[in-house]
């Protein structure tokens, strides 16, 4: 069995214990890793910080992933407290809600950057400041979905841009693997999270997908937990670069 004991995670995007982002870190910590939990801001940090306290998490610290200076701070004080950083899981993503409700042909401009800024660049602003603290190796993880491979109603432009993410971690992978660090996407098939509920008519493809993954079960944030938990262990060090269905088999299908 793999073991993460004594590894250094830092895990961003926990909303709420219905989060991917949670259940990610709930399997790094049952794994033995210390942990590094983020919250978005004040309103946030009601809901994610005693989650992150049940989890012992070492480092609470606020994150908008638009401000170099959070993102600075955050990483100084990792390189303070660790020294290093193992695992960087990456779990968030936005759009405007006229721009995922709306057509791809008429997101504007602004809309398409903000939604590529934050859902995708993040990941690299991460990447970029985790690897300095990787010398020895490690694993950078985030999480896309199906939307980004094939056309999913009311997916608007987040299509596009989890599409750009999966093109980033493939680029990011071949960048990195000379020095052993592995760069990985999450793909759950649908399931109730608080940035799901904001797709319309998300509850009928919830139940597509039981009705006709061959599994008939939606992927939980548990099973992409332990996923990502595996990705995060030694022995996993030779996989890297891959888009990584965890949903029961849905993708498969015509």
């Amino acid at each position: 069995m793999f073991d993460l004991t004594g590894q250094k995670a830092l895990v961003v995007g926990v909303a709420n214990d219905q989060s991917i982002a949670y259940g990610c870190a709930r399997a790094f910590r049952a794994q033995g890793a210390d942990l590094a939990i983020t919250y978005l801001n004040e309103r946030a940090e009601p809901f994610v910080r005693p989650l992150a306290e049940e989890l012992d998490a070492e480092i609470i610290a606020p994150l908008d992933v638009r401000d170099a200076t959070q993102l600075d701070t955050l990483f100084a004080e990792i390189e303070d407290k660790w020294g290093r950083l193992d695992t960087l899981l990456h779990s968030i993503a936005f759009s405007k809600k006229e721009d995922l409700h709306g057509r791809v042909v008429d997101c504007s401009a602004d809309g398409f950057g903000l939604a590529m800024d934050i859902s995708v660049h993040s990941f690299l602003r991460l990447i970029k400041r985790a690897e300095p603290l990787m010398p020895q190796g490690g694993t950078c993880m985030t999480v896309s979905f199906m939307g980004a491979q094939k056309v999913v109603e009311n997916y608007g432009v987040m299509g596009p841009v989890k599409a750009a993410l999966e093109a980033a971690t493939r680029y990011a992978a071949a960048e990195l693997g000379p020095k052993g660090i592995s760069v990985h996407a999450l793909s759950p098939g649908p399931l109730k999270t608080r940035a799901a509920s904001g797709i319309a008519e998300f509850d009928a493809l919830l139940n597509d997908a039981a009705e006709r993954a061959p599994t008939h079960h939606l992927a939980t944030i548990d099973d992409v937990g332990a996923y990502a938990a595996f990705l995060a262990s030694r022995e996993a060090f030779n996989v890297t670069g891959s888009v990584h269905p965890i949903d029961g088999g849905y993708s498969i299908l015509g």
